[in-house]
């Protein structure tokens, strides 16, 4: 990453896996939103492997303003890694995650900074989603199941639209499927959770990389492996240092 890491206080991380069709209005809705708010913020594409003109797009993107930068990764390796991939590179204080299909605004991540100083994670809940019923229900399934499951109290884990304290976010432990745990994954390491309303729209612009088949059977197996991995995971605080 090329800016100065002083000069903002929120990183926002894009995954972008075949997203041509949506880059331009991404840049337009963060320029506007850049400009505007009250927070210091930059922007981290990460393009998990796509085979369409999306890096082409992203590197004119970032070519524009210090405020966007982006990782190229080698190939497809799933969104748990293009957001781990982004927490890693990240270097401010507090780091954000959107998708690249603008079914939620950049404009909330207002409404969650807000409580960034209280909160180890602050997550979005989607009011009056804009999804067709089948994906609408499934989400519903696999929120009640992974609730059931994890006992971590978020309403809409599946929201894209996150900001967690960063010392939270680089101790998540890695695995594929992470990004649907994260609300549990920052309460394993005592870490208070805020959850606020936030908009969502539906997509104008590309395709859905999620149907019915892995929106299901995915969450469901990861959920015993989160059950797995909690068992067994260690939480620490170093208390002095010489």
């Amino acid at each position: 990453m090329n800016s100065n890491a002083s000069t903002f206080e929120l990183t926002i991380i894009v995954p972008v896996f075949n997203e041509e069709e949506n880059l331009e209005r991404v840049k337009q809705e963060f320029d506007s939103y850049l400009s505007k708010s009250s927070y210091q913020s930059k922007v981290l594409f990460v393009n998990d492997g796509s085979s369409d003109c999306s890096q082409m797009l992203i590197e004119s993107i970032c070519k524009y303003s210090k405020q966007y930068n982006y990782l190229q990764l080698s190939k497809n390796m799933g969104l748990s890694a293009a957001i781990k991939a982004g927490i890693d590179a990240s270097d401010t204080p507090f780091i954000g995650y959107i998708d690249s299909d603008l079914q939620t605004t950049p404009f909330d991540f207002d409404l969650l900074m807000e409580y960034r100083h209280d909160y180890a994670l602050v997550t979005g809940v989607r009011q009056n989603r804009k999804d067709s019923f089948v994906k609408n229900m499934s989400s519903k399934i696999a929120n009640g199941f992974r609730r059931y499951m994890t006992k971590d109290t978020a309403e809409d884990t599946g929201c894209p639209l996150k900001i967690m304290k960063s010392e939270y976010a680089k101790k998540i432990p890695f695995f594929t499927g992470m990004h649907r745990f994260i609300p549990a994954l920052i309460m394993l390491q005592d870490g208070a959770i805020k959850q606020v309303p936030v908009q969502h729209f539906p997509r104008i612009a590309g395709e859905a990389k999620y149907h019915l088949f892995n929106r299901m059977i995915g969450p469901f197996k990861d959920c015993f492996a989160y059950r797995w991995m909690k068992k067994r995971y260690i939480n620490y605080e170093i208390t002095n240092q010489g």
